[in-house]
């Protein structure tokens, strides 16, 4: 018997929200296995920066360490960070995260991706004081966030899906590549992933993916707008991760719970496999507080 607010074989864990409560809004997460411990990279709204937990089990979470702070700029455009991925290459820990510079209204002011490392997984240090992926076609307007990185080692290089739009919640996914991490090349094709108006449940926008290999697939979990305040959670698959995409016909296989935690909204998912399960964090939102709860989905693949 499957929890309410879930399709497709996800499970709600019972003991949701796992991260919240007193830190205050918690979202839009990045996870790394990492030395058989699970790493969680978060957005941590009250300090305006981006912190780290660890859990043996993806559910009891150790207090969060701070990874990278505020910095002043002549323009302003890291007065906020959040929305980070993190990859693992070799001993160095990357990082891509966005600053954003907040005007106090909902869609004014701007987001860019920077880039950050570290030696030891919890202090980052900027690679530069420029963003490595800033908006510069009409489609992003103001702003790229949100960034979802993977290393393609057969290929050697980074592969980046990212939102761009507008400043509250963006509207579309594209894709770039780069063989550094700091020079990005965006693909012809952007965006690669737009909202499907034939979806009720996506109608509005699709965006802050998380996307990564397996099984000869590109599998891109996403979140759809059916309006600019109600959100799901959806799965997409690819061949190359750029082109042509096929929708589950399980979507939206997350959605909100009434009066639960994650009542009004459900966003930026991201997936892992661990042990002998799939595990998917995301950040749910009742009212105006976000905190990060986890679905599980047993079993090898995908109900798709």
């Amino acid at each position: 018997m499957f929890c309410k607010g879930t399709r497709g074989g996800w499970k709600k864990c019972e003991l949701n929200p796992l991260l919240g409560g007193d830190l205050g809004t918690c979202f839009d997460i990045s996870m790394l296995e990492d030395d058989g411990k699970i790493l969680m990279y978060f957005s941590w709204r009250d300090c305006h920066s981006i912190a780290r937990c660890v859990s043996d089990d993806g559910v009891h979470w150790s207090a969060p360490e701070l990874c990278i702070v505020p910095r002043e700029t002549p323009r302003q455009w890291e007065n906020s960070l959040n929305r980070p991925s993190v990859v693992k290459v070799g001993s160095i820990y990357h990082m891509w995260y966005t600053g954003q510079y907040h005007t106090g209204r909902r869609n004014e002011g701007t987001s860019d991706i920077f880039h950050a490392v570290s030696e030891d997984g919890v202090h980052f240090v900027r690679t530069g004081d420029q963003p490595v992926l800033r908006a510069e076609l009409p489609w992003e307007e103001r702003n790229v966030m949100c960034p979802s990185v993977i290393w393609n080692e057969e290929q050697q290089k980074f592969c980046m899906w990212y939102s761009g739009g507008e400043q509250y919640e963006p509207n579309a996914i594209g894709y770039a590549e780069s063989r550094d991490g700091l020079s990005w090349e965006k693909s012809p094709f952007n965006p690669v992933f737009c909202a499907d108006p034939q979806n009720e449940w996506e109608q509005h926008k699709t965006t802050a993916c998380h996307v990564f290999f397996h099984d000869d697939w590109y599998w891109m979990f996403y979140i759809g707008f059916e309006n600019e305040d109600y959100a799901q959670i959806g799965i997409a698959r690819s061949r190359d991760g750029v082109t042509g995409w096929q929708r589950s016909q399980h979507n939206p296989i997350i959605a909100p719970d009434g009066d639960a935690w994650d009542g009004d909204a459900c966003y930026k998912p991201v997936v892992m496999r661990v042990k002998d399960k799939w595990m998917l964090w995301y950040n749910g939102r009742r009212e105006h507080k976000e905190q990060i709860g986890m679905a599980y989905h047993e079993g090898e693949l995908f109900d798709f």
